[in-house]
């Protein structure tokens, strides 16, 4: 078992309030993204539980194992966790061949030779980096200097990855074939995971989980789809999503009943909440748009047209009110015509406007 528990971690810099009472558990064999902007605690949080920071308070078990524990007095050194690390900058000897950055750490383990000669060679040919093995750092591209530090954690057989912005340094293009091949590997070895980014695309495309943070709290914790369809408050449902989803103020005018308005638009919700001042989520592909046929004081003005390959980005202006919609790239719109919008009832979020967390809807 490598699953890991957070408990009540706190940990402070100075007046700063890095981490605050984080309780989490990591499921054995999950891929586990922290996500956030930065300053949100991700990393700390990271590296709290590779034991390269000291937490002020809480406990962290891994597996059957306390590695840290404030009450208890137990502070175990990162080198006897069993965890494996990916950095940022990889973190490669340059004076060392890819073969021997690989088995760094074997040697360190002092593991036998031929049982480390037997690893490696698979870990070169899983990798596709058996025929670079002698070259070293300096003749490599990114892409391959990644998957020496990705073989020189694989072979160690760590209980746990621990991955901290990896892809980071490498061009769009790159990024998103390592995005495949590191899901590949994680599948493959059925290792527990802990991934750190900023990049959105990198945690929707990859977690099993996503972990939001925000000034060291944990805003919410689900699987990709889960978090784009139904984000649990108001700065995770901005957070999430390019482009970004459509926040409406909102207040239900003096008359009971499911219609709210922003002086700009009325929007019936579909359902009435007991709350009288909301605002509606809502994705842009959940707006449909079509030329007005007739003039509404509802009625939109196209601001401007965004072609993006299979897609297109509208712009809406109304008023005060500004609304972007996700259309499909054969429909043909131009600056200044006037739009009729209408929404998918089903689809929207619904936020408490004073406390910004999600209001959960009656069951059908």
């Amino acid at each position: 078992m490598s699953d890991i528990k957070i408990q009540n971690l706190t940990k402070r810099y100075g007046d700063m309030l890095a981490l605050n009472d984080v309780s989490l558990t990591i499921e054995s064999g999950e891929f586990l993204i922290l996500l956030g902007p930065s300053g949100c605690g991700k990393t700390t949080l990271l590296r709290c539980i590779a034991g390269l920071e000291t937490p002020d308070e809480g406990e962290i078990i891994i597996g059957d194992k306390v590695v840290f524990s404030s009450e208890k007095n137990i502070f175990i050194p990162p080198g006897d966790r069993n965890l494996g690390m990916v950095f940022q900058s990889y973190a490669l000897w340059p004076h060392m061949t890819v073969r021997d950055n690989m088995k760094f750490g074997l040697d360190v383990i002092k593991m036998p030779v031929q049982q480390a000669d037997k690893r490696l060679a698979k870990v070169l040919t899983d990798l596709g980096m058996s025929e670079l093995r002698d070259r070293y750092p300096s003749e490599l591209s990114g892409g391959q200097q990644q998957r020496v530090a990705l073989g020189r954690l694989l072979a160690a057989e760590p209980a746990v990855f621990l991955m901290d912005e990896p892809l980071s340094n490498l061009d769009a293009r790159l990024r998103m074939d390592m995005r495949v091949e590191l899901k590949k590997f994680q599948a493959s070895t059925g290792s527990t995971t802990v991934y750190v980014t900023h990049d959105q695309t990198e945690a929707m495309t990859m977690a099993t989980r996503v972990v939001v943070m925000k000034h060291g709290n944990i805003q919410q914790v689900s699987p990709p789809t889960q978090l784009y369809k139904n984000p649990q408050n108001t700065f995770v449902a901005d957070f999430i999503g390019m482009p970004r989803i459509n926040l409406l103020s909102a207040k239900r005018p003096k008359r009971a009943g499911s219609v709210f308005t922003n002086g700009d638009i009325e929007l019936d919700i579909g359902w009435c909440p007991d709350q009288n001042e909301i605002i509606i989520g809502a994705r842009p592909e959940d707006l449909a748009i079509c030329k007005a046929t007739k003039h509404k004081s509802s009625n939109f003005t196209v601001s401007s047209v965004l072609p993006n390959g299979p897609e297109v980005i509208v712009q809406l202006i109304g008023g005060s009110t500004s609304l972007l919609a996700r259309v499909n790239h054969d429909v043909n719109l131009q600056q200044g015509e006037l739009m009729e919008i209408s929404f998918d009832k089903k689809a929207l979020n619904i936020y408490d406007a004073e406390t910004g967390q999600l209001i959960n809807r009656p069951e059908s």
